[in-house]
């Protein structure tokens, strides 16, 4: 059994590298608009629609439904593009402002991360294209770690990590000893980041939309650990198959009693600034997960 298992594996991730090859020949933009095309269909069709759809109501109680499926509909487009983009995240970022656009401000503090001489923490969010920020991040040439979940596929998942790491950096798999590994990075003063809006059940609860989540307090408990400062940062979607990049300027996170950072309370404004972020572009954001379940 275990041996038709891993040729089951071989077979999907040789499809896998087909399907990403042909992706590669349609080119950035033509990928792009197939992902959103071809998504919509699919997408409403499949299970996790429901959760979208619970997740939108809980969410968004003042809009009808016609505006919470046209959300889902436009967070569908958004997942397929992302996936048929993730072939050309090594030509995403062109580094002269035709594609992917920042402002001064962003431009600045990622010159202050470079030449501050000490690692940051940098949260972000499955929005727009959540794997652009760290090519980006390492195409600016920040020393970086980056915490990503790996594929129950293990052919898949060297698959990515070759795709991966020479255009985000060092890769530390999620699992039991993901957190040793990620203040072992920062120790060594390299930044990190990491995805932090998904249910993480061992999580403190915050609000989020108004209701208690599980949240990811890694961020918050080595911010207290090393006294880093923690960026927000994100790829939002233009039209025209364009990004604008922005970075936050370091949060001023709340302390406890004794002047150390207060992992909850900290955790709480982290998901405060994400819920800002998806409120500003609902449709940008992974509905689909069960972010709101016990």
């Amino acid at each position: 059994m275990k041996r038709l298992q891993r040729i089951g594996e071989w077979l999907v991730a040789w499809l896998s590298r087909r399907v990403f090859g042909a992706l590669r020949l349609l080119g950035p933009d033509r990928a792009s608009n197939l992902g959103a095309w071809l998504a919509p269909k699919i997408g409403p069709w499949l299970p996790h629609h429901r959760f979208a759809m619970e997740n939108l109501r809980l969410a968004f109680p003042e809009k009808n439904e016609a505006e919470r499926q046209a959300i889902a509909r436009q967070s569908w487009a958004n997942l397929g593009r992302t996936v048929c983009e993730y072939p050309h995240l090594d030509v995403l970022y062109d580094g002269d402002g035709r594609r992917v656009e920042s402002d001064d401000a962003t431009k600045a503090r990622f010159a202050a991360i470079r030449e501050g001489g000490r690692p940051v923490l940098i949260f972000g969010a499955h929005l727009g294209n959540w794997e652009l920020p760290a090519v980006i991040a390492h195409a600016f040439g920040q020393r970086a770690a980056l915490l990503y979940r790996t594929p129950n596929n293990p052919f898949i998942a060297a698959d990515i990590v070759k795709m991966r790491a020479p255009i985000m950096g060092e890769l530390i798999p999620a699992g039991l000893s993901a957190p040793i590994r990620m203040a072992q990075a920062v120790d060594q003063g390299i930044n990190l980041g990491m995805l932090v809006d998904q249910r993480f059940g061992r999580g403190p609860r915050v609000p989020f939309f108004g209701h208690p989540v599980a949240a990811n307090p890694f961020i918050a408990r080595l911010a207290r650990r090393f006294e880093a400062p923690v960026h927000g940062m994100r790829a939002i979607r233009l039209p025209g198959n364009r990004f604008r990049l922005e970075l936050t300027a370091p949060l001023e996170l709340p302390r406890d009693a004794a002047g150390k950072i207060d992992v909850e309370a900290a955790t709480a404004m982290i998901n405060q600034v994400i819920e800002g972020w998806v409120r500003e572009e609902p449709g940008q954001w992974l509905w689909m997960h069960r972010r709101w379940r016990p």
